[in-house]
């Protein structure tokens, strides 16, 4: 039997109507099971592709998401606008995957997403005729064969260097659910 709500203070009705809410619904279960297979369903480490940062704490040659891009800031600079108004930052990034130039004004007290950028070194094992690379993950021999050699010269040097026998450790950067290789060494010195 519920209780009469009508006459109490409002702060001593929030309460008891969490603590009813508490009571009733303590039962479900938290799992993420399929009722009707059972099936557990996984997800993902909860990491976030992207963190918040003010706008005026961005640098040049730092990362920052420009029209929901991952960008490398190539050019930053502010400029004060009238009596009242805010501070505003031009920024003048390059898409690190498509290496398309995108630009984005904001005032410098307001938030940008900021992309969470890692680099990798792999092995290359093989290139397929396709143009996909195998690549080997740690000590354990597994390798991967979803990243594609990149056009222009640092897939060229990536090639040569792999037809002339040496062994190649190609660099790849990862951000926002993407990877492509970005860079190679041979033998420990930078291509």
């Amino acid at each position: 039997d519920l209780p009469a709500l009508r006459y109490q203070p409002l702060n001593l009705r929030v309460i008891e109507l969490h603590f009813l809410s508490v009571y009733f619904f303590s039962g479900l279960s938290d799992t993420m099971a399929d009722e009707e297979t059972g099936e557990y369903h996984a997800t993902d480490s909860g990491a976030s592709k992207t963190y918040p940062m003010q706008c005026g704490a961005l640098k040049k040659n730092g990362y920052v998401c420009i029209k929901g891009r991952p960008c490398k800031i190539v050019d930053y600079s502010t400029s004060k606008t009238g009596k009242h108004g805010h501070a505003k930052a031009h920024i003048v990034g390059i898409d690190i995957f498509t290496s398309k130039k995108l630009e984005e004004l904001c005032p410098t007290t307001h938030n940008m997403d900021v992309p969470n950028v890692s680099r990798t070194e792999y092995e290359l094992v093989d290139i397929n005729d396709e143009g996909y690379c195998e690549l080997m993950v740690g000590d354990s021999g597994e390798t991967k064969a979803d990243l594609t050699l990149p056009n222009g010269e640092v897939g060229d040097t990536i090639k040569k260097n792999f037809d002339n026998g040496a062994v190649v450790i190609v660099s790849v950067i990862s951000a926002m659910g993407e990877e492509a290789i970005v860079g190679s060494k041979v033998d420990g010195k930078a291509e």
